[in-house]
């Protein structure tokens, strides 16, 4: 990764606008759902339901185990830890402090709304594994979220190449997408945790890709 020098490594990626504008709705759809209905939720219900009536694959079970350990605290820590450092050694150091402080209040933001909603954890089904805690949001999907959706679209800042910038963004869709649908098939959490995390952390990514590109455009880079 290095300074971008075209236009295009400093605009707005589209597909996180997309997705932005998307979690805009939801928020507002849930906001919507919270004033005149209680939870969970109907459509809560009938997923986490259905998903565990179709039970699936005999090897589902694991994969949604192991995919939901890559939203967790020890991970997505690591992650962090490692990529700032990487940041730091190209002498990226704002995006190295962006990345981090982005990871860190994302986190705490997310700690103090489970503290205040106080939502308990579903129990139509068994959970297949063990958690604690309050439900709402997800912390996976809210931390995968924050985490790799803003890893993926700081360092869009810092590519040139269009193509890796656009597969970068996809590959952290992707990878937030299954993780917090392993958290409802897994019995641990309402859909609507999870699309609230999801939104949260779509909305997080977005304001520190804003906050950072317009310091670098103040700073003139930062090399």
């Amino acid at each position: 990764m290095t300074e971008p020098t075209s236009l295009g490594a400093r605009r707005l990626p589209p597909l996180l606008a997309g997705i932005a504008l998307i979690a805009v709705g939801l928020i507002v759809l849930l906001a919507g759902a919270f004033a005149t209905s209680r939870y969970p939720f109907a459509f809560d219900r009938a997923i986490i339901v259905g998903a565990r009536a179709w039970d699936g694959p005999a090897w589902l079970p694991k994969v949604a185990s192991d995919i939901t350990a890559l939203g967790g605290g020890v991970v997505l820590t690591l992650l962090v830890v490692i990529v700032a450092g990487f940041l730091l050694v190209q002498r990226l150091w704002l995006t190295a402090l962006a990345t981090v402080l982005a990871s860190l209040t994302g986190g705490w933001v997310v700690d103090a709304v489970k503290g205040v909603v106080l939502r308990a954890r579903p129990d139509l089904v068994p959970h297949l594994v063990d958690v604690g805690g309050y439900s709402f949001p997800s912390g996976h999907a809210t931390s995968s979220a924050v985490v790799y959706l803003t890893l993926a679209s700081l360092a869009g800042q810092v590519t040139r190449d269009r193509t890796a910038r656009v597969y970068l963004l996809v590959v952290a869709v992707l990878l937030v997408g299954a993780i917090g649908c392993s958290r409802v098939y897994l019995g641990v959490h309402w859909p609507s945790d999870v699309i609230a995390g999801w939104s949260f952390g779509t909305l997080w990514a977005l304001g520190w890709w804003t906050a950072t590109a317009q310091a670098r455009a103040a700073i003139g880079g930062e090399r």
